[in-house]
């Protein structure tokens, strides 16, 4: 066996010529970034501990948190499909570095934007003119608006499309790329799997501490979310530089 070929086990893939076994671990660990800036995403978050507060939450939330999860899910899912993300030998392929790249660059203009738009000191940030029909939502509503929230929302899907071809490129076997893509999605949806969590063991005596949540959230949608992508746009160039050069 030649120089860069590989050898497939059940925990990973062992590369002959480096002795390097790539495993879920390893997967989850290089696209852990971009599901930790995926579950920090205040607006979603927000409008979750909304909904917390209405008559219709024990049914509303769950199926919010079910849209959430197919959301990332059809995204990552789509991603693991696309072929050419890893080369022979299992590492990332120059296709993997140059959409590495072109994430890197569409995040790093969302971030500056983010940045320009948060407010300035004394002003008071507007929520989403959406978020005071939540009170009203249906189950159907809420299913679409937890799919709409974490697939369509640009930032986070960008960020699911990263992770999954962080995931793809790791060179892992069909199986093990699954089975990281889902904890991917189960580390993204921790803010909002928590919150309903807490919601069905205290009830309404969280009603409180979730209404100053929402309400800080809000206010500082802009700048925790310009930090952020900020610096997982110059992560991801980062790796696209490596991986290209």
């Amino acid at each position: 066996m030649g120089r860069g070929s590989c050898r497939r086990s059940g925990v990973g893939i062992e590369d002959q010529g480096n002795d390097k076994e790539v495993s879920i671990g390893d997967a989850v660990g290089q696209s852990l970034p971009y599901a930790v800036g995926i579950a920090v995403s205040p607006v979603p978050i927000a409008a979750l501990l909304l909904m917390l507060v209405t008559k219709k939450a024990r049914t509303n939330a769950p199926l919010f948190l079910l849209g959430w999860i197919a959301g990332l899910s059809l995204v990552g899912g789509i991603v693991l499909l696309i072929p050419g993300f890893e080369t022979s030998e299992g590492g990332p392929s120059f296709a993997a570095g140059v959409v590495k790249g072109v994430l890197g660059l569409l995040l790093l203009v969302m971030g500056a934007r983010a940045w320009r738009s948060r407010p300035r000191p004394g002003e008071t940030a507007e929520p989403p003119a959406w978020m005071d029909r939540v009170d009203g939502l249906g189950g159907g509503g809420a299913l679409g608006l937890g799919l709409l929230l974490s697939g369509a929302n640009p930032k986070n899907l960008l960020l699911a499309a990263a992770g999954a071809a962080t995931i793809s490129s790791a060179g892992l076997m069909t199986g093990q790329k699954s089975g990281s893509l889902a904890i991917f999605v189960l580390v993204a949806s921790l803010t909002i799997l928590v919150p309903v969590v807490l919601y069905f063991v205290l009830g309404m005596k969280a009603e409180s501490a979730m209404s100053e949540t929402k309400e800080w959230l809000i206010q500082n949608n802009q700048t925790v979310m310009a930090v952020l992508i900020l610096v997982i746009a110059v992560s991801l160039i980062g790796d696209s530089i490596e991986i290209l050069f």
